[in-house]
């Protein structure tokens, strides 16, 4: 363990290591690319970078996240999972929705979990994104949806959908029937963007 400390110590030290990630980070900015602002995130959490360092790239993606979706929303464009910045602009609101479900924000997380299932571009991910707005409008706490319904047991760190939790201890369908007055409301919430259109 003492090795890989010295390598991250190294690491903060080795020039072309310095350019690549202030590249990145120009990069990130130029393009307002999320992808590669979760990527910058990744490597200044591996080398233990300042709170602040962190702080900014993260609130970098949330807003910048927020503003493709508002674009998205006007344009009546999806998220394409196939497409990498799409996929990581998805995963920042998701993972924004999370941490307001985390905060007991009940009508935040219902929002962003329903603008989701709206928006994502996949039948999987739509339902699972249906069933975290059922829990969190059938009053269900995060760490009840973790412990109760999400199965994160199996879950594949190679897939490009990973960090969206979107297996559970029952079949989706069977979920959604249990849920089957929350989904009628959400899809009542949902009418206002589809009215929209």
């Amino acid at each position: 363990m003492q090795e890989q400390e010295i390598d991250i110590e190294a690491l903060k030290k080795d020039e072309n290591f310095i350019a690549d990630m202030k590249r990145l980070e120009e990069d990130m900015y130029k393009n307002k690319s999320i992808e590669k602002g979760y990527m910058l995130l990744g490597t200044k959490m591996a080398i233990k970078a300042s709170e602040d360092e962190i702080n900014d790239i993260f609130t970098f993606i949330v807003n910048q996240a927020f503003d493709v979706l508002a674009e998205n929303l006007t344009k009546h464009k999806g998220f394409s999972i196939t497409d990498p910045e799409e996929l990581a602009t998805a995963r920042a609101i998701y993972e924004h929705g999370i941490q307001r479900y985390s905060e007991k924000d009940i009508k935040g997380a219902k929002e962003i979990f329903l603008v989701l299932h709206h928006t994502i571009e996949d039948d999987e991910l739509k339902d699972a994104m249906m069933i975290h707005a059922c829990a969190v409008m059938a009053g269900h706490t995060l760490d009840d949806f973790l412990e109760k319904l999400a199965d994160t047991s199996q879950i594949d760190e190679n897939s490009p959908t990973a960090f969206f939790i979107q297996d559970f201890v029952q079949p989706k369908d069977i979920l959604l029937q249990m849920f089957a007055k929350y989904v009628k409301l959400g899809k009542a919430d949902l009418k206002v963007l589809e009215e929209s259109k």
